[in-house]
């Protein structure tokens, strides 16, 4: 039998009244234990097969922790994560977020742990609804000189009032957050594996539920009526499949049902005695019928025991072990205009021939060996402390009292390295708002790619902390937007070259949003290109700089056009334009958030021109068009400093309705970028501080993480600690905050809130930049230790010009670094001032350039020794 959801909404009206009365009162079944003896009918864990209805699970005994530091654990299953009782055992999407994730790049899984009733949430990258729209507005042309002249005038609201109506796009856009109806779509579910398992015992023993990050494996273990149980999850990219291992210590004692389904649009059918297909189409958000298509395709494979097809179900009875090994797939492909790909149908059943039959053990071993090439590149040791032996959810609360935990921040930072391992691999689509986690069909804010922040963000630590092949999903993405950007600025601003604004998805939009204030943001892609030159910048791949200067050009071509010169200063300006997401007063109590050279715009376009022109340098290309960008760049006007000596965030000393605004836009050449330096230009250095202190130490999980980043670049560690710390706050909040929600989940997942992945990501890059910076020039170690940190040691982090870079200190000072140098280029090191550098050939003669900076040539390939004093 076939089990379909083509008309959710329909059948959820019609059959919530049937749900309530069979819940019951207390959340009960209504059917009584006679409906509970057959393994494989709905349970949930507290009316599990054996158990009987309506009797919680008892735990006895404690779990001790695991072996591997670098875990994730917990005694309890992800709903009752935050309890100190048994509490229900339902999983839902109210508990999401204390599961754990698996993934490989493109599939990903959030695992519940629970007891009788397992829940594994799917993801596959490219679940999109959605399709392409003709969204850019060229009613903007024809107003942009209006809009400037009014804007020069001082006239806020009607320029405000004319750009409403023709800066914004054209259409729906991303329908304002929740696009699963309307063209731009949303990043949804692929639905949910469900195992209903025979537990012989109310009394649980020995419960853990943990995440390996070395291993990425998920794993749940307990004792139930004298019997031990097992469970590992883990999503393998050399499988391009997800595996999920159920092992017992008794012979036959492994009965269960599984099943797959999703929210919507689903199909699910029985492939054989011991397989399940479920299928279906997306809503393109408009005909309906040109939707993604996707298969997801299960396989079990059996030791000992039997397996037969029941409705839409398998069910197991009596196994000594289970292996499900899912495969899914769908026909979109990064490929514009079509953005059509290969038969899910075919390559689902060719994956999982290929993964069912190879053993288990091998499965494991090659799925641990790829990830561990990328993750075992970077250690981080950091002082253990009185809780560090404790389950993750109590060790947060006790952080959040005591801030003593210098493990965890270990444990912190090498989860950001885990997640983007996890979610960007090389020909998959880039990590989105949740990485690839995402429960439901509309996702918040779409689960879309949000430029004008955070999907930057998500890639900060793919660099520093030697992940760089994860970037190529990024790059992938931006080279499919060159095309459609070229349009957009021709359509909607009748310019050349090619723009972003602040939102893009998988199907190519370049539109502005479809509301002022966060919308009208034409410098994200710009934005967006500095990830671009920094990849070159840490690696020196000309070839891949030869393969991403069409974007550099056209992003300066546009920009050429775009500047105008301001009225009162002759200086270049662009705009009109946001700061993403902010507002201002005018003199007259006008609240705007349109002007001509807001401070971020001015800081990014500086630095595209410079990129470009570095670019064209180094490739030999477009010398007059280099040359125009580099007058321009002389030309353009530099961000200002307030009355009370802070960085403007405007041309003008506008006053701030929200001076804790989240969005900290203004200090873009502080953070990433590279404008503001200590030594460079020391006054807009200090302005970049007192803005920063004006702002707060509190946020969304986001902005709290890129306050980490910005007090590490003011060479200020224990402010950088301080804002690591509220970061770790523990939170159960799952409704939308603007403001001082931010925190983390037990998952450790970042609370926006909701979740959004950027600020793991975020917290990641922050932390290295605490211990070694190179974006001025110069290899600086230990810039921003913080004295929580004063003994510990990193290896493998990553410098510009290709340098690997181990580093080891004590009592808060450096004792030794290690400097491979991969490219042969010069050193600059910043370091303590009595520092001796030792290469292959003995004692280096640097050069000294002043107060512990120092600079010596490097041979490639080799390795370079430093010590503050010889050893």
């Amino acid at each position: 039998m076939r089990r379909t959801a083509d008309s959710p909404r329909v059948m959820i009206l019609l059959l919530a009244p049937v749900v309530a009365w069979l819940s019951g009162p207390l959340g009960h079944s209504a059917w009584g234990a006679d409906a509970r003896t057959r393994v494989g009918d709905w349970m949930t864990d507290e009316t599990a097969a054996g158990v009987g209805p309506g009797i919680p699970w008892e735990f006895v005994g404690e779990s001790p922790r695991p072996v591997e530091r670098l875990t994730l654990w917990y005694r309890r299953p992800a709903h009752a994560a935050r309890q100190t009782g048994a509490g229900p055992d339902a999983p839902g999407d109210d508990a999401w977020v204390d599961a754990l994730p698996v993934g490989n790049g493109r599939l990903g899984a959030m695992v519940f742990g629970g007891i009788g009733h397992e829940r594994i949430q799917l993801n596959e990258d490219s679940m999109w609804a959605g399709s392409p729209q003709d969204a850019d507005n060229p009613e903007a042309e024809r107003a942009l000189p209006e809009i400037r002249r009014l804007l020069q005038a001082g006239d806020q609201r009607a320029a405000e009032e004319r750009a409403g109506r023709s800066l914004v796009c054209k259409g729906p856009g991303t329908g304002f957050g929740s696009g699963a109806t309307v063209p731009f779509g949303c990043y949804q579910t692929l639905g949910d594996l469900w195992l209903d398992i025979d537990t012989p015992d109310r009394r649980i023993e020995g419960y853990r539920r943990e995440l390996d990050l070395r291993r990425a494996v998920a794993r749940v273990s307990y004792r139930s009526g004298g019997i031990g149980f097992a469970r590992e999850v883990f999503a393998s990219a050399p499988a391009q499949a997800l595996v999920v291992r159920l092992t017992c210590d008794r012979p036959g004692a492994l009965s269960l049902a599984v099943r797959l389904d999703r929210p919507e649009r689903y199909s699910t059918a029985p492939e054989g005695e011991n397989g399940l297909v479920m299928s279906g189409q997306l809503y393109d958000g408009a005909e309906g019928t040109s939707g993604i298509r996707y298969v997801a395709r299960l396989r079990v494979v059996l030791e000992g025991g039997t397996v037969q097809a029941e409705d839409d179900r398998l069910r197991i009875v009596d196994a000594n072990a289970v292996t499900l090994i899912l495969a899914a797939a769908t026909d979109y492909r990064l490929d514009p205009p079509r953005y059509r790909g290969s038969s899910p149908e075919t390559a689902t059943r060719e994956t999982l021939q290929r993964a069912a039959a190879t053993p288990y053990a091998r499965l494991c071993g090659d799925a641990t060996a790829d990830h561990q090439q990328y993750f075992g590149r970077v250690e981080l040791n950091l002082a253990r402390s009185a809780s560090s032996d404790l389950p993750t959810n109590d060790r947060l609360a006790a952080f959040s009292a005591t801030g003593d935990d210098p493990e965890l921040a270990a444990l912190l930072f090498q989860y950001g390295r885990y997640l983007l391992i996890s979610s960007s691999r090389p020909g998959d689509l880039p990590a989105n708002l949740q990485g690839i986690w995402a429960t439901g069909i509309q996702t918040p804010w779409n689960c879309d790619y949000h430029i004008n922040i955070n999907l930057q963000m998500n890639y900060w630590p793919a660099e520093t902390t030697n992940l760089s092949e994860c970037t190529e999903p990024l790059t992938d993405l931006m080279l499919s937007l060159l095309e459609p950007g070229q349009r957009t600025a021709r359509i909607q601003y009748g310019m050349p070259g090619w723009v972003a604004h602040t939102i893009t998805n998988v199907w190519g939009y370049t539109s502005p949003g479809e509301g002022l204030v966060w919308g009208a943001n034409p410098t994200a892609g710009a934005w967006m290109c500095q990830h671009l030159w920094e990849h070159y910048r840490f690696t020196g791949d000309t070839s891949y700089l030869r393969r991403v200067y069409p974007l550099l050009r056209e992003a300066a071509r546009f920009f050429l056009s775009w500047l105008s010169e301001d009225p009162k200063t002759g200086r270049l300006v662009s705009g009109p334009a946001t700061s993403p997401e902010n507002s201002f007063r005018t003199a007259d109590g006008t609240v705007g958030c349109l002007s001509m050279g807001p401070s971020m715009d001015q800081e990014i376009v500086w630095e595209l021109l410079g990129e470009f022109a570095d670019a064209s340098q180094i490739l030999g290309r477009d010398a007059d068009l280099r040359e125009r960008s580099l007058t321009a760049r002389g030309r353009l006007l530099w961000p200002g400093i307030t009355r009370d000596g802070r960085l403007r965030e405007w041309a003008e000393d506008y006053d701030e309705p929200e001076p804790t605004h989240r969005h900290c836009s203004h200090l873009y050449g502080l953070h990433p970028g590279w404008q503001f330096t200590r030594e460079g230009t020391p006054e807009l250095f200090e302005a970049a501080r007192r803005s920063l202190e004006r702002r707060g130490d509190s946020g969304t999980g986001w902005s709290m993480a890129w306050k980490v980043c910005f007090w590490a670049r003011l060479y200020d560690g224990d402010h950088a600690y301080r804002l690591l710390r509220n970061f770790l706050r523990l939170t159960g909040d799952q409704g939308f905050n603007y403001s001082d929600g931010g925190g983390v989940y037990t998952s450790l997942l970042c609370a926006h809130p909701p979740f959004q992945i950027d600020g793991n990501f975020g917290v990641a890059a922050g932390m290295a930049e605490m211990l070694l910076q190179s974006h001025a020039g110069e290899l600086h170690l230990l810039p921003a230790l913080p004295s929580a940190w004063p003994e510990g040691s990193v290896r493998g982090l990553r410098a510009r010009d290709g340098f690997e870079v181990d580093i080891a200190w004590s009592r808060g000072q450096l004792t030794r670094a290690n400097l491979r140098s991969d490219l042969g280029r010069r050193c600059v090191l910043r370091s303590a001032d009595d520092a001796r550098v030792l290469g292959p050939s003995g004692l280096v003669d640097c050069e000294r350039l002043g107060p512990g900076l120092r600079a010596f040539d490097t041979e490639r390939g080799a390795l370079y020794r430093v010590y503050p004093t010889l050893e």
